[in-house]
């Protein structure tokens, strides 16, 4: 007589894989990341750099908009905030660059909360133009005559690539990824470890149920200010390190795209994914050169016909997407055998 049994290995295997692939592709990438400083040329290392860069800064833009639901059109104001923080630093008082970024981050954080306590009484549309305005607004700022002594005014400062230190045998761009490679890192576990705590679970009450977070006790009004002025920290982070790895800054080179290609990046990636920030900055790092190559006598065209298909096949973003299809991959019924 036979008997007939079900064997759960499979789905039980799977259901592991797919709990654990996070932290392997998240480990994988991060040795693919150190790997790559030391088989890339200078150039392509510069560009990897800046997808670091703009992870970070599109970090800033989903922590306020994409978790806590504050639409925020404004962020390269702060990005532009970060970067002249560390040049004027820099060429001005020779404070060297890792030194930088500390007071970026302070002076960042100070600027989003003396910003965000106004402007999040708003919502909706009318935030959204409130710091649209102050991204239309920062060049202008930057150029003001009682700030061009410290700013450089329209010419801008220039500042040098720091050398790697101890005598390591490494290049200038080699040393430079694998700073802001360090930073990123630690950045992102902060962000990790930020949204998944309790800080992270009031955002996305905020977010989803005003009115009942308010009816536990959750200060709206503060709670926003204070989201609002980590995300500008990040995104001034991120500012300081494009600056050290641009060497230059100037007013123009902060006009009000920055904000709209991080609001790009932001959507590309996934709007509530910390993983979705690294898609994003791929996305509006060498989706421009793409389209440039494809037709130079109208890349913006060809620009806007990549971010539509993009959309229309990714509507809920890279990882949105990515993390569906692994979903699906690994549900695999088990196999049914017989033992006699």
């Amino acid at each position: 007589m036979s008997t007939t049994s079900v064997s759960v290995a499979a789905p039980v295997a799977s259901r592991d894989v797919a709990g654990n692939w996070p932290w392997i592709g998240t480990i994988a990438l991060l040795v693919a990341a150190v790997g790559a400083a030391f088989f890339l040329s200078g150039y392509h290392l510069f560009q990897l750099t800046l997808v670091v860069v703009y992870g970070l800064a599109i970090m800033g833009l989903a922590i306020v908009t994409g978790f806590n639901g504050q639409i925020s059109l404004g962020h390269g104001a702060f990005y532009a905030i970060g970067a002249y923080t560390t040049a004027i630093l820099m060429a001005q008082y020779d404070v060297p660059y890792w030194a930088t970024l500390p007071a970026s981050a302070i002076v960042c954080a100070a600027a989003g909360f003396l910003i965000g306590l106004p402007a999040l009484r708003l919502g909706g549309l009318y935030l959204a133009l409130t710091t649209f305005a102050l991204a239309v607004a920062m060049p202008q700022i930057l150029k003001h005559k009682w700030l061009e002594d410290w700013t450089g005014g329209v010419q801008g400062l220039v500042i040098d690539k720091p050398d790697a230190p101890f005598g390591l045998p490494l290049t200038g761009d080699q040393w430079l990824y694998l700073f802001t490679l360090a930073v990123g890192a630690l950045m992102y576990l902060l962000a990790w470890n930020l949204l998944r705590g309790r800080i992270g679970r009031g955002m996305r009450a905020i977010r989803d149920q005003p009115t009942a977070a308010e009816a536990m006790g959750i200060n709206l009004a503060l709670f926003k200010t204070r989201t609002f002025a980590v995300s500008a920290m990040f995104t001034g982070v991120a500012g300081s390190l494009g600056a050290i790895a641009i060497q230059f800054v100037a007013p123009d080179s902060f006009g009000v795209f920055v904000s709209i290609h991080l609001f790009v990046g932001l959507v590309v990636g996934g709007v509530a994914s910390i993983a979705g920030t690294i898609f994003g900055a791929i996305f509006i790092e060498f989706v421009p050169n793409l389209a440039g190559e494809i037709s130079k006598a109208a890349p913006d065209a060809i620009y806007g016909v990549i971010l539509i298909a993009v959309m229309f096949l990714m509507p809920s973003g890279a990882a949105g997407f990515l993390s569906g299809l692994l979903r699906r991959l690994f549900r695999r019924p088990g196999r049914i055998v017989s033992d006699s």
